[in-house]
């Protein structure tokens, strides 16, 4: 089975890591992966989209994801923006960080009878990170993983070895499992 996935966020949220981390914690599950992504002016603050395919099989096509499969919004204020879930799947799935209401959320979103999970990262980072700069973007991968059903925390626990150490590793392992235990499904 062939999975699409698009990131939202702004420079500087951490869009194309966390693309990386899923991409890193799957194809140590043997997945074929791409992740890959794409912004205009490299500045902080800039709109940034990450892609991520992820299959039991061969991946040849290497397209932007127009019709993704899941949409996750990690920066908040661009929660409510309507073409934030431009061309999600009708079976699609939204996993969007807010404190809103998902019925606000839902309706803004034009999501119909999508599933919608969503999970106050904010909150997470602000519980975790203890910094002036939010740091959205683990918490939204343990949402992922939550409704995606894999990676395995274990999977992506290993890829975030890779990459971090000590108490940022720590840190970026609890904000997984506090977005995987906190996302509710809407």
């Amino acid at each position: 089975m062939l999975f699409e996935i698009r990131w939202l966020g702004r420079g500087g949220q951490g869009v194309v890591l966390v693309n990386q981390i899923l991409g890193i914690s799957s194809l140590k599950e043997g997945k074929s992966v791409q992740a890959f992504p794409e912004f205009g002016p490299e500045r902080s603050g800039a709109p940034v989209r990450g892609y991520t395919r992820i299959s039991d099989s061969y991946i040849d096509d290497h397209s932007p994801i127009y019709n993704p499969d899941f949409v996750i919004v990690i920066d908040p204020t661009l929660v409510l923006t309507p073409d934030a879930y431009a061309g999600l799947k009708e079976e699609g799935v939204a996993i969007v960080n807010s404190a809103k209401s998902p019925d606000e959320i839902r309706k803004i979103g034009n999501l119909g009878g999508r599933k919608l999970f969503v999970v106050n990262a904010r909150d997470i980072s602000d519980k975790i990170f203890k910094t002036d700069r939010p740091i959205y973007n683990t918490a939204m991968l343990g949402a992922l993983i939550k409704a995606l059903g894999f990676p395995k925390f274990e999977s992506v626990q290993s890829a975030l070895a890779d990459r971090f150490g000590g108490t940022l590793l720590e840190s970026n392992v609890a904000a997984v499992k506090a977005g995987f235990d906190e996302v509710k499904s809407a």
